[in-house]
């Protein structure tokens, strides 16, 4: 076995690590701002005026109002929030979600849209998913689900797997016209494509701090309307009810410097990340056979590139690149270790068992990689295939 030399990490889209500028923000609260900001006492006044600075900061990047930012956890608890916590506001109930609700989704979305519209389905709901046509998301299928009324529609910006845009500015005016509130997992989207809630009205947006160099375990939730929301944990009053606990200033104070450096740099960020990215699959696509870009040629973020290779076994490449020095996905990490064909690519190519191999892009990388992670991934393939026979 060869040594491993200069390892690259290629899982920006699973989690990045933390900025220097977010971990100073977050070192200073942990040292002096200690307090629990629904105290009244200077202590916890300063905690607050903390926590409403993180909460300006976090609106402003992304053109909405402080008031309609909640801060949560992380990514999934702010979608499970703006799925269940619509439908379960939706009217009278049985039990919890109200009978008759209606929830459409995308085919491409995020477990923690997809399942928690199917526990909205065990309560009560319906539930109308959206496929592509020909890799287009289907916004005539969009109009007939909106037909029959909607209490939350959900469609993630950008694909977690592949990098696929969803039109969403074309689907938030569809629901505007039939009066259904849209929500959309931003967490891809956020410094990777221009975002702003204020050209594009949408009624809910999840984001989180861990994919754009910020602190695991936080995320937020903008609600346009929280009165419709109904809250998922109970307790105290903090954000507005919506997520009641004593609030996390300081991974508050990361997400927020998370998002604020991560829209400032986008343009040139993005640009980078797709000159990058368009090399190596170039590369790629030279040195192996039968190798498919999913969502080639479609509307892609630029950080992403998720091959399909057919002839080998997923697993038995990872591990091949892990043993090279290469940190690479099948696809979502959140679905790691799970059995079965991702549903994000059973609606890109139906049918489809090739294996999945996601590189996403980001500020560990730049083009002088290029070269070492094409001829690895090249040689890592051959050699399977070779062993296979």
């Amino acid at each position: 076995m060869h040594r491993i030399r200069d390892p690259i990490y290629l899982d920006h889209a699973a989690t990045t690590p933390v900025r220097p500028e977010v971990a100073r923000v977050m070192a200073r609260c942990l040292a002096d701002d200690f307090g629990n900001p629904s105290s009244g006492h200077r202590w916890g006044r300063r905690a607050r005026a903390r926590l409403e600075d993180a909460r300006a900061t976090v609106a402003d990047a992304l053109g909405a109002e402080p008031a309609t930012v909640f801060f949560t956890r992380g990514g999934t608890e702010s979608d499970n929030l703006a799925v269940l916590g619509s439908v379960r506001g939706a009217g009278p109930r049985v039990g919890g979600t109200a009978r008759g609700a209606h929830v459409v989704t995308s085919a491409v979305e995020h477990p923690a849209v997809s399942a928690a519209a199917a526990k909205a389905v065990e309560e009560g709901a319906r539930h109308t998913v959206i496929g592509l046509v020909e890799g287009v998301f289907d916004l005539e299928a969009l109009r007939v689900a909106l037909e029959q009324g909607a209490d939350v529609v959900s469609c993630m910006w950008v694909n977690n797997e592949t990098g696929l845009r969803l039109p969403i500015p074309e689907i938030a005016a569809e629901c505007r016209r039939y009066g259904a509130p849209l929500h959309s997992d931003a967490v891809q989207a956020v410094g990777k494509i221009p975002l702003s809630l204020a050209e594009v009205p949408l009624d809910m947006v999840t984001v989180t701090g861990h994919k754009i160099y910020g602190p695991k375990g936080t995320g937020a939730l903008v609600v346009r309307t929280p009165e419709l929301i109904r809250p998922l944990h109970f307790g105290g009053g903090q954000e507005g009810g919506l997520r009641p606990g004593t609030e996390d200033v300081a991974g508050a104070l990361g997400l927020a410097e998370a998002v604020r450096l991560a829209t400032r740099e986008e343009s040139e960020e993005s640009r980078r990340l797709a000159e990058l990215r368009d090399v190596v699959e170039a590369r790629v696509m030279e040195r192996i056979d039968g190798v498919r870009v999913n969502a080639g040629g479609l509307e892609r973020a630029p950080h992403i590139l998720s091959l399909a290779v057919p002839r080998v076994d997923p697993d038995t490449l990872l591990a091949a690149l892990d043993a090279d020095g290469i940190a690479a996905s099948g696809g979502s990490a959140c679905a790691s270790g799970s059995m079965g064909p991702s549903p994000s690519l059973a609606a890109l190519y139906p049918g489809d068992a090739s294996a999945s191999l996601r590189l996403s892009f980001g500020r560990l990388n730049d083009e002088s990689q290029a070269e070492r992670i094409a001829a690895s991934v090249a040689d890592a393939v051959t050699r399977i295939r070779e062993l296979r026979g």
